[in-house]
């Protein structure tokens, strides 16, 4: 018999010959072995109210045969549908039970408490005190054992804490609230939990949870694989409900505890928790701990606390978290009298820096961008501070996790038209030292008004524009941030030749932006786009991309093709009272091709929009700005995850995508080479057409697609694969641009351009035929 209950054929046949000497009256008191018990079990549940076989119970939990843990498990599954209400059928199985060793046990019975307890009441009221018991070790002093009784051994991190902590959680100032942390139960703390917890609270206990909970912060989940008869299944574990839950009475417990290193540690819990498994999706790790920490940092309120929040919308995409993310910022918003967009642009924390953006201390040198160094030296002298370079370390540490989650947020007040008042963006967005970064990068404009670039003026900001106008708004003058789709080719033309000729970068593309108008097609189809339809995307990273972009629901596979597992839409939440929904779907060989297990390949579909009474919106009564930021966020994840990209690729799909018509974003891609060409020093061995960069060799000149980075050569337009390797030259390019596929442009242009220096045999054979 297995974990899962189900008989050999052998076993079959053994039951069999038991029911015959059962029916024939034959004595079966001295009948050995494990299979006569589990079949005593088995026909007891079919026939509970045999006087005859409730004796067999009796005479096999007396006479305990010597039980396999895999026996024991299926023990319980068949009397998990047994009659509820009597004792006797529990005996064999708790006796079994009782037979193995307790890590053995806790294997065993791992479903057991909890399955129970939701759907099978009543045998629980029975069982609750014979299974607590058998669970719990005898405290023999093993500090381990203490601990594995109340989080077991479920997951690797319950067996880290056991191995790694043990001593601390097992002492005897710890131990009372390790037991209490295990009852936090409900959803959030009871006054009375809060009061019991305070006090069992002491300094040793309060170490130990900022050192667990920073093992939290870091954890990672692992992938199990478990063999079942001719097959095996897989499982990934982040943590059980057994772990989590002793660490969400430790989150609590972080309510009461007054320390500066708090709130970025719950934080951190809350970003790692409430992402999804493998660091993306619309899943979470653990829901259970990253609400906790959420809480926890909403009832400690305050201005502290919004940062982290702001790191949480930047990183998790599982609604109900964003959601309670969402109520605390309106809670501390409404105390403060402020919208929580406005909260949070008060509350980016300095970290020390100055208005260059530089911290220095005692020699000690901290940058924007979280690099630590010591008077311009590689090497830090041991000599330094050692607290002090600590202190610099665990300031960069949070550094480098609050600027991707500014620059998310700068980008989305672009993408939703916000407006500010000028000294609000002279004071947080150009004088911090952190979002000063992006903002002084960036074209402002006043609203309805000329727009320019951020320049300072005797100690006050002003704009200027490309022809060097400078403007000076007044301090309560609305103004917000460019944007190419409300101005005309030639304001944008202007803007980008600007930028190149200053040599500026902005964070994120902003003059160099797709624009994404109706198009004729779209205004045929009327409610929907079919612009991005038909391509052919790596299912798992473009819906990484797409969820990091604030799309959810998309979930596709091959466990249900009945059930339309085969399809799905993503979702997008957006302002207006709209939702964005993209379809996507398997095609018929994916199954076949992925062996039936993870889907590789998807398809993408329409975009559609409904209202908030979900009903279908004409695009052409969709914002126009809105339209925009949708369709290039497809067209990023087209551009980005499209098996046209692939150096195997091949096909009809493979053919088009690779050498066909540009997208808006590979023409934005073009009038950036266009401006950038004139400056490489390659520049007379190239030549720019509508769909290709034309680099000439020695050996042979060649043809670079904007849009896949796919080359041909000349003259039989061969085709060359060259997987990127690195960055390649160093180029300025006007952006950080997604997916980098400008810089891998450049890359191959400036390898080809000087063909007889390739030294790679796997390029050079290909080119010299």
């Amino acid at each position: 018999m297995d974990a899962w209950g189900h008989l050999s054929q052998a076993d079959e046949e053994e039951f069999a010959r038991l029911d015959r000497a059962f029916e024939e009256g034959k004595p079966m008191a001295g009948e050995p072995g494990e299979i006569f018990g589990v079949w005593a079990v088995d026909r007891f549940c079919a026939v509970p109210a045999d006087p005859r076989r409730r004796e067999l119970l009796r005479q096999v939990s007396e006479n305990m045969p010597a039980w396999s843990r895999n026996t024991v498990a299926g023990l319980w599954r068949l009397v998990y549908s047994g009659p509820q209400d009597d004792a006797d059928l529990y005996q064999v199985p708790l006796a079994a039970t009782a037979s193995i060793s307790y890590p053995e046990r806790r294997i065993a019975l791992d479903w057991v408490p909890e399955g129970f307890r939701r759907y099978r009441p009543q045998a629980w009221e029975i069982l609750r005190g014979p299974v607590t018991e058998l669970l719990t070790e005898p405290e023999t002093g093993d500090p381990a054992a203490a601990v594995r009784n109340v989080m077991w051994e479920d997951d690797p991190f319950a067996i880290r804490l056991a191995a790694e902590f043990a001593s601390r959680l097992a002492s005897p100032e710890v131990l009372p609230l390790l037991r209490h942390w295990a009852t936090a139960t409900a959803s959030k703390p009871s006054p009375t939990w809060l009061k019991r917890t305070a006090a069992l609270l002491n300094a040793p206990a309060a170490d130990v949870i900022a050192d667990v909970l920073r093992q939290v912060a870091a954890h990672r989940e692992a992938t199990f694989r478990h063999p079942y008869r001719d097959v095996e299944w897989t499982e990934t574990v982040f943590l059980r409900e057994r772990t989590a839950v002793p660490l969400r009475g430790m989150v609590w417990t972080c309510e009461l505890i007054d320390e500066p290193w708090m709130t970025a540690l719950l934080g951190d819990v809350a970003v790692t928790c409430g992402t999804g498994i493998g660091g993306s999706g619309a899943n979470a790790r653990s829901e259970l701990l990253a609400n906790a920490a959420i809480g926890v940092l909403a009832r400690r309120g305050g201005l502290e606390v919004v940062p982290q929040l702001a790191r949480v919308q930047a990183k998790v995409r599982k609604k109900t978290i964003l959601a309670g993310v969402n109520r605390t910022l309106e809670a501390v918003a409404e105390r403060t009298g402020l919208a929580p967009e406005r909260l949070m642009d008060r509350t980016v924390p300095t970290f020390g820096l100055g208005p260059d953006g530089i911290r220095t201390e005692h020699g000690l040198r901290l940058s924007l961008d979280g690099a630590v160094a010591y008077e311009g030296r590689k090497t830090i002298p041991k000599t330094v501070d050692r607290d002090l370079l600590a202190e610099f370390k665990a300031t960069a540490k949070e550094l480098k996790k609050a600027l991707p989650a500014e620059r998310f947020r700068v980008e989305r007040a672009l993408a939703t038209e916000r407006i500010w008042r000028w000294h609000e963006v002279c004071e947080y967005y150009l004088d911090h030292p952190v979002t000063g970064a992006f903002g002084r990068a960036l074209i402002w404009e006043i609203l309805q008004g000329p727009a320019g670039l951020p320049v300072q003026v005797d100690g006050a900001w002003e704009l200027t524009d490309p022809a060097g106008r400078r403007i000076q708004p007044r301090p309560d003058t609305p103004v917000l941030l460019w944007h190419p789709i409300a101005h005309s080719a030639d304001e944008v033309r202007a803007w980008r030749d600007h930028l190149m000729e200053i040599g500026l970068r902005q964070p994120f593309k902003q003059a160099f932006r797709e624009v994404y108008l109706l198009t004729p097609a779209e205004e045929e189809t009327r409610d929907h786009s079919r612009r991005f339809a038909g391509h052919l995307l790596r299912y798992g990273q473009a819906k990484a991309l797409l969820t990091g972009r604030g799309w959810t629901g998309l979930s596709l596979g091959h466990w249900g093709w009945v059930y339309g597992s085969g399809e799905s839409e993503a979702t997008k939440e957006l302002s207006d009272s709209l939702t964005a929904h993209w379809d996507f779907h398997l095609d018929a060989d994916s199954g076949e091709r992925d062996d039936y297990g993870t889907a590789s390949i998807c398809v993408s579909g329409v975009i559609h929009f409904t209202s908030g009474m979900r009903d279908r919106v004409p695009l052409a009564e969709v914002p126009a700005l809105t339209l925009s930021e949708t369709l290039r966020d497809a067209d990023l994840a087209v551009g980005v995850t499209s098996t046209g990209l692939d150096p195997e690729g091949h096909g009809e799909y493979w053919q088009s995508y690779g050498f066909g018509d540009l997208t808006e974003s590979a023409q934005v891609r073009r009038d950036a080479l266009a401006r950038l060409l004139p400056r490489l020093a390659i520049a007379d061995r190239c030549t720019l057409t509508y769909r290709f960069l034309h680099v000439r060799g020695d050996l042979r000149t060649y043809r670079i697609h904007l849009g896949s980075g796919n080359i041909l050569m000349e003259p039989n337009d061969a085709y060359l694969c060259i997987v990127p390797r690195g960055s390649g030259d160093q180029v300025f390019l006007p952006f950080e641009e997604d997916g980098g596929m400008l810089s891998i442009i450049l890359s191959k242009a400036f390898l080809l351009a000087a063909d007889t220096a390739i030294s790679d045999p796997s390029i050079t054979r290909q080119i010299r035929g």
